[in-house]
């Protein structure tokens, strides 16, 4: 079950808005319930503890966040609530699908993963919510599906995209046309800037593509500054996604993490995308996890905070509220893992993105508001 470890509590008995969602997660973001907000607000019946190590920079870069909060709360003892019927689900590895081959096209399949997730973010128009769609053969495609489309159109078309010299080059209108749709692709200079800087290294260090780096780092996330993680967020600057708490550094890396996760998961049954640390994998702290927690009472968030997401006011990326909102999702994942686990037999083990895949697939189509922020990290 993990470390008794007792941390501060870190609001008064009214400073936490909660909703009353049950162990199966249903209620509405007008539901309150103050008996259990002054519960939460107080710790609950169960004093808050660290998850064990799992050799994690991310997670061990938490701690300040979690200690300090003003914004947001876990409640430890409700985790352990939701773990006694979440136990006995399935909770697989996704099956991630690939867009290539993963045998006969397997550097295909590793290049096309990693150049969508250099620009995978920010799908949805920020003022008018209207998701970027495009048309691909005879079929229309929403989010970063259309994302993928629109890459995959271009490739058909001659474009090299997952060449990193074609791409340090790119232009504002090249990569427009690329991605014509319904809207202008949101975010399109963050876009663009991306992809000229990735571009850029791997022209200039890995041939052009993003299997020569793979193949030049060892099967380990977190090995001393020279792992998958380590490197991609050294050598790319735009997967480092780290924030400043006080004068901490709070490590998230989310498109790092899920990127080797795809992988990880896509090749698992042709043969392995091989990760020897995957168990020190932190979730990815993103806009739709935080609302499983939210909604199964898990996290908590103050009334100005709610009031703020239930509006549609962008959260500041950086700012205190948003820090402590990815924080506490990767910090309560990590808690919900360990007493699943604790309810399971040896073989049947899950890791943390187990869980964050179970709560991402359950609540990414719900109608509970998330957060917003503007930012090219998640």
């Amino acid at each position: 079950m993990g470390s008794a470890l007792a941390l501060p509590i870190a609001f008064s008995s009214s400073a936490v808005s909660t909703g009353s969602a049950g162990s199966a997660g249903s209620g509405s973001p007008d539901a309150h319930d103050a008996d259990d907000a002054d519960e939460m607000a107080g710790g609950g019946s169960s004093p808050n503890r660290w998850p064990k190590p799992i050799g994690s920079p991310v997670l061990d870069s938490l701690r300040p966040v979690i200690e300090e909060s003003s914004h947001v709360r876990t409640d430890v003892s409700r985790i352990a609530e939701v773990a006694k019927w979440m136990a006995y689900e399935k909770l697989p590895f996704p099956q991630f699908g690939l867009d290539f081959d993963p045998v006969t096209e397997r550097h295909l399949a590793i290049d096309f993963t990693m150049v969508s997730n250099t620009i995978n973010t920010a799908f949805s128009d920020f003022e008018t919510g209207v998701k970027f769609q495009t048309e691909y053969q005879g079929q229309n495609w929403s989010d970063s599906m259309a994302m993928t489309a629109s890459l995959k159109r271009a490739m058909a078309e001659g474009k090299p995209v997952l060449d990193g010299r074609y791409l340090a080059e790119l232009t504002r209108p090249e990569l427009a046309k690329i991605f014509s749709g319904n809207i202008e692709m949101p975010m399109l200079d963050e876009k663009l800037e991306c992809l000229n800087q990735v571009g850029k290294t791997l022209a200039e260090s890995y041939d052009g593509f993003f299997h020569n780096f793979i193949a030049s780092c060892p099967p380990r996330l977190f090995d001393g500054g020279k792992g998958l993680v380590d490197r991609l967020i050294t050598e790319f600057p735009r997967f480092d996604d780290t924030s400043d708490w006080n004068g901490h550094e709070v490590q998230f890396h989310k498109l790092a993490q899920l990127t080797y996760w795809g992988l990880h998961s896509a090749f698992k049954p042709h043969g392995g995308f091989r990760i020897d640390d995957i168990g020190s994998m932190t979730a990815f702290a993103d806009y739709i996890v935080p609302v499983a927690l939210r909604v199964m009472d898990i996290m908590a968030y103050t009334p100005e905070l709610e009031e703020k997401i239930n509006s549609g006011v962008l959260i500041p990326r950086d700012s205190d509220e948003e820090i402590e909102i990815r924080a506490h999702m990767i910090y309560a994942s990590a808690l919900l893992t360990e007493d699943i686990n604790a309810l399971r037999p040896p073989e049947l083990q899950v890791i943390i993105p187990q869980v964050d895949a179970r709560l991402w697939s359950s609540y990414h189509t719900t109608h509970w508001p998330h957060h917003l922020t503007r930012t090219i990290m998640y």
